[in-house]
């Protein structure tokens, strides 16, 4: 880890100025938003990242978790991790979220991570960790060690020649299938990113992971009222019980009428360069009953662009299998 210098924003417009002044005029991460650390910092320690000053914004007021107006939530980007899980609200209306931020980490990182944080958080990409190695996500055009090396816990969905990273979140994963709105204060001003637009796939440019510019904050997300009658679920296929990232995840959104799916959302974790949010065969399923057979019909859909690599071949049918045994938990709750 290389010095840096810390200093306390007074105020959100004042941290977006000197986070925004100063990345542009170096072009690159000279000085770094930090509220729970629990990633940046781990990335610090290996050098990965090495700004020259943090910005702690952990004294702005930016951690409520409370009801909207028109019956959705709004959740605080430093609302901490811990907190959102056992919140009564996200429990009761969006245990979707609930479960996927308990599958992840341990109850002290929980205690210390933020919304916003784990919305930027970084691939565990052996390469991506590893600087005497070539990674085009953390020195863009030097290549990509993964592809042809160590990649079986890496995406199959989303990839490009450049880069096959995975997103490892969790939580992201139930925020796509909730159809989260992040909202951003910059520069510019105030704006609302729906999440499958915040996230960019790899292409050729794959250090650039989100739309956020330089100086931009995330000040929080707001979820919509789900129908009524609407019932969710996440499930989580790894290596061992706790502790540990996806191979493959699922988070479904789903309501059942009159026998039918009437409303279904997917998205997967473990298999995608982003949170892979599964829009055609959410339409296949529209008005199909719930059983296996139409289950397993959407899940080939979802994994018939899936590009393997020398070792994740297995994740196709271990992801068909977890999306099946999802969307099946999922039409037993409703």
């Amino acid at each position: 880890m290389e010095l840096f210098k810390l200093v306390a924003a007074r105020n959100i417009p004042d941290a977006v100025k000197a986070q925004a002044a100063a990345n542009t005029a170096q072009n690159g991460a000279d000085i770094r938003f930090i509220a729970g650390g629990t990633n940046l910092i781990d990335y610090m320690k290996l050098n990965v990242e090495r700004p020259k000053q943090l910005i702690d914004i952990n004294g702005l007021s930016l951690d409520r978790i409370e009801k909207t107006q028109d019956g959705g939530l709004r959740i605080g980007a430093l609302a901490r991790n811990a907190d959102v899980a056992h919140d009564p609200i996200v429990k009761e209306q969006y245990p979707v979220l609930s479960l996927a931020l308990l599958s992840g980490a341990s109850p002290q990182l929980r205690n210390m991570a933020t919304t916003a944080g784990n919305l930027l958080q970084k691939t565990r990409c052996v390469y991506y960790r590893d600087t005497a190695t070539a990674c085009n996500k953390r020195e863009p055009g030097s290549g990509c060690s993964a592809i042809g090396g160590y990649n079986r816990m890496l995406a199959i969905l989303g990839t490009s020649e450049h880069c096959i990273a995975t997103n490892p979140s969790d939580q992201n994963v139930a925020l796509t299938a909730l159809e989260a709105v992040i909202h951003i204060q910059g520069t510019k001003g105030q704006r609302a990113v729906p999440i499958a637009e915040f996230y960019l796939v790899p292409g050729t440019t794959p250090e650039r992971e989100t739309v956020l510019e330089p100086g931009d904050l995330i000040t929080h997300v707001t979820l919509a009222k789900l129908p009524t009658g609407a019932k969710s679920t996440y499930l989580k296929l790894r290596d061992r019980a706790s502790y540990e990232f996806a191979l493959a995840s699922a988070a479904i959104v789903m309501k059942q009428e009159g026998g039918k799916i009437d409303f279904i959302r997917i998205a997967m974790g473990g298999v995608g360069t982003k949170p892979w949010r599964a829009t055609e065969a959410e339409a296949a399923l529209r008005g199909k009953s719930a059983t296996a057979e139409n289950f397993r019909d959407a899940a080939e859909i979802v994994l018939r662009d899936a590009t393997p690599q020398s070792q994740n071949g297995f994740k196709i049918e271990l992801a068909k299998r977890c999306l099946v045994h999802a969307m099946s938990q999922a039409s037993q709750a409703a």
